[in-house]
């Protein structure tokens, strides 16, 4: 929270459980931070504490600024990591290491450090023991012994002689009457500096354990311009090692096993060359090279060659040094590096510094295939070998289904010029064997055909009352019973005894499009067990003839019951007094009807402000017309319709059931009955949008003005008030008489905006007209005075 919350303007005291963070970070010891608190109650964090915490926060700024570097060099129109240094660029605890636990033998003890000696056998004591400034610890009956810059190991053999002097039992050796044991249960912090190409240069508290990487990760790693390849470790004025990073980032092995000490300098030089590598390799980027590494080294570092990798090919763009540099633009060129296919590695050619390498990726033509399609059981492409005969991509293509046609078999060969030639075969039988087995070639195409690809494929089809009208290949045998089934039965209002059956006549003299056979059936008629009744006779006449047999291009048609029809349901609601969804008693019920049956109006309501809205269906469109498959049943369904509002004079049809606006009731019809609303809604191009209080007799233009008047862009000539019974009533502007409707209670008036027409301007031919309007007037002037 105390990083999250930073502010330098307005700095926060940490509370208890930042402060119990920075001691488990390893930051401060716990003697370090009680001298930086003041002895009293409150425990106020002082100036240093505060310069500590404000010191890591500006270092998270800095790793979220480090995060946004351009690690990344343009390589040919994109753009390409530089492997490794991303891996730095986190800022996080996860590589500190920890402060507790055990360590090596070879780990050196110093300052600051904390031991534990157990001591069991004769003698049972535990000695926390802790490292003091001068390089000593003190144990009891012991005295001082002087452990700084001892490792472990040697630290062991020191314990066995001094503790000797005083336990009689402590010995090495099986028959030891006292052991010992000693651990260190914390470490102690150091102070190394990371100098050179880092990101965040400079001093850094980690445990005594800490290596080059605990430092680099702490530092956020070299920059772009750093070296990966040669980081120093610099103790005084001597190296005590080199680390190559490429070892820890490519192989997972840490060969700097250099404890650091109190003032080592982490040093990272400016980067080597750089060489990118792109194309068919698992891990294209920018890698960092020695003098002595060549190509071989560089795919590998990249994790080598892809499986679609062109590996014969791998080609070196490079800039020449000054000094092979020719004039004429020669300062850039390529080289192609060709090895044996199968070769495994890639070639141990000499790199250079910025070259940048490309590795191809295999052709993407298919090849030593040949193609079979058509009446096989398999179609698709066939792995050709040398030697291979048509019947052999045959038989691998599954063979030839029962259909074949056996006559001709055609074979489409690629020559050269990429021009292509026929041939043909047959089959001697449907198994498949051929009369002339053509040797096959890369590329051929092989066509199979069918019989049935060459024959007319007939349709029956079924319309009128079932349930899924439409059509379907013509089947040998099929019945009109069958037909019915498929088209999922008869609907209710079906008339079976209508039944018939379209056929094209067999002879056509006079131009007869169809002859019908009436087929009268029943209820009973899908019902086979009706059919025959005892002694194999027909018990039910619909249901023989419902297994008549249908030929090619039948159409079928189960009429529809006239005057049949289910309830048509219309909404009434509002101002009535008894509002519900009503089934209409005939197809002549009227308005005024339903209103009557609704209970009537009630006293609130405002029959002047009537909804009226009915569903409309949409036009048929060539699209929604039926569309049957090839041998399926189904009709495409009609889009939804939408409602419309009508706008009806209520109390005129109340008072006269001859008035037309008393219309007749269709189904889905909806009425709403509002109360009395005293308001006219003014909106579009005025000045003040908005409700205006009803004001019997006045018109539009009142209403208008009342809404603050006509807008800049208003079109004046074209306002036009909808009525609360939903009619609409336009302004007409006359040379002598206005038109201007006088809205009603609950009524909207709407001023449109102009519109701006890309036509020349008028303005010349109005100032003709007028200017001959009065040259006229002027001369009628001078024959009167005259």
């Amino acid at each position: 929270p105390y990083l999250t919350g930073y502010d330098p303007t307005q700095p926060v005291t940490p509370s208890p459980s930042t402060v119990d963070a920075i001691r488990s970070l390893g930051i401060l010891s716990v003697e370090s931070m009680d001298t930086l608190f003041r002895l009293d109650s409150s425990r106020v964090m002082n100036d240093s504490v505060r310069r500590v915490l404000d010191s890591l926060t500006l270092a998270r700024l800095d790793s979220m600024r480090a995060d946004s570097l351009a690690d990344s060099i343009t390589v040919g129109g994109g753009r390409l990591k530089r492997f490794g240094l991303e891996v730095f660029r986190r800022a996080t605890t996860r590589f500190q290491p920890v402060t507790t636990g055990p360590v090596d033998e070879n780990y050196r003890l110093g300052p600051g450090d904390v031991l534990v000696l157990i001591l069991t056998g004769d003698v049972e004591r535990t000695h926390t023991l802790e490292v003091n400034r001068e390089g000593f610890v003190v144990m009891p009956q012991v005295g001082q012994i002087h452990v700084a810059n001892l490792t472990m190991r040697e630290l062991e053999s020191l314990l066995y002689t001094r503790l000797g002097r005083v336990y009689s039992g402590v010995r090495r050796g099986p028959d030891a009457r006292t052991r010992f044991a000693v651990t260190v249960a914390r470490l102690r912090n150091v102070q190394v500096f990371v100098a050179g190409d880092v990101v965040r240069p400079g001093a850094y508290q980690m445990p005594a354990s800490g290596t080059v990487l605990t430092a680099l990760y702490a530092s956020g790693g070299p920059t772009e311009s750093g070296s990966l390849r040669q980081v120093v470790i610099r103790r005084g004025d001597a190296v005590i090692d080199t680390v190559d990073l490429y070892d820890y980032l490519l192989r997972g092995i840490n060969r700097s096993d250099v404890r650091l000490a109190a003032g080592d300098v982490i040093f990272v030089p400016v980067r080597g060359g750089l060489v990118s590598v792109t194309g068919r390799v698992v891990r294209p980027a920018v890698y960092e090279i020695r003098p002595d590494e060549t190509l071989s080294d560089l795919i590998a570092a990249a994790g080598g060659f892809e499986a679609r990798a062109l590996q014969s090919r791998v080609q070196i763009h490079r800039v020449l040094p000054p000094a092979s540099r020719g004039a004429g633009g020669s300062e850039r060129v390529v080289i192609d590096i060709a090895r044996e296919p199968g070769a495994g590695t890639a070639p141990a050619f000499p790199l250079a510094s910025g070259d940048s390498v490309v590795v191809f990726g295999v052709p993407a033509a298919v090849r030593n295939f040949v193609t079979v399609r058509g009446n096989v059981w398999v179609e698709g492409r066939v792995g050709a070998s040398p030697g291979m005969k048509l019947s052999d991509a045959i038989r691998l293509a599954g063979g030839p289904k029962p259909d074949v046609y056996l006559p001709q078999i055609l074979v489409s060969r690629l020559q050269p010029d990429s021009t292509r030639t026929q041939l043909r075969s047959a089959f001697a039988d449907s198994t498949g064997r051929v009369t002339d087995d053509l040797v096959l070639q890369d590329g051929d195409i092989i066509e199979v055909f069918s019989r049935s690809a060459f024959r007319e494929r007939p349709w029956v089809a079924i319309v009128g009352a079932v349930r899924r009208p439409g059509r379907i290949a013509y089947r040998e045998g099929i019945t009109l019973r069958d037909m019915v089934l498929l088209a999922g039965g008869v609907t209710e209002d079906a008339a079976l005894g209508g039944t018939e059956i379209a056929r094209l006549p067999r002879d056509r003299p006079t131009g007869a499009l169809a002859e019908t056979i009436a087929i009268p059936l029943d209820s009973g008629f899908l019902s086979r067990a009706s059919a025959v009744g005892a002694g194999g006779r027909t018990g039910n006449p619909g249901a023989a003839g419902a297994d008549t047999p249908l030929r090619p291009y039948d159409n079928v048609l189960i009429p529809r019951r006239g005057g049949y029809d289910l309830q048509r349901l219309v909404t009434i609601g509002g101002q009535v007094r008894a509002p519900g969804r009503y089934a209409l008693r005939s197809k002549t019920e009227r308005l005024a009807d339903l209103v009557q049956r609704a209970g009537g109006l009630t006293e609130e309501a405002y029959p002047g402000g009537i909804e009226f809205y009915r569903r409309q269906a949409p036009a048929l469109r060539d699209a929604d017309v039926l569309q049957p498959g090839a041998d399926t049943l189904g009709v495409r369904p009609l889009p939804p319709g939408f409602r419309g509002r009508l706008g009806l004079d209520l109390p005129g049809a109340l008072k006269n059931p001859r008035h037309n606006d008393n219309i007749i009731l269709v189904s889905g019809d909806s009425v709403h009955i509002p109360e009395f609303n005293p308001v006219v809604m003014v909106a579009g191009a005025v000045n003040a949008p908005g409700p205006v209080a009803y004001a019997p007799g006045k018109n539009v233009d009142w209403y208008i003005r009342a809404a603050g008047g006509y807008a800049q862009t208003a079109d004046r000539k074209r306002p036009y008030v909808t009525q609360p019974n939903g009619k609409k009533e336009s302004v007409e502007r006359r040379f002598l008489f206005d038109n201007v409707p006088k809205p009603r209670a609950g009524a909207n008036v709407f001023v449109p905006e102009r519109r701006i027409a890309d036509q020349p301007s008028q303005a010349p031919q109005v100032f003709a007209i007028l200017a001959s309007i009065v040259a006229s007037l002027a001369t009628v002037i001078i024959v009167a005075t005259q």
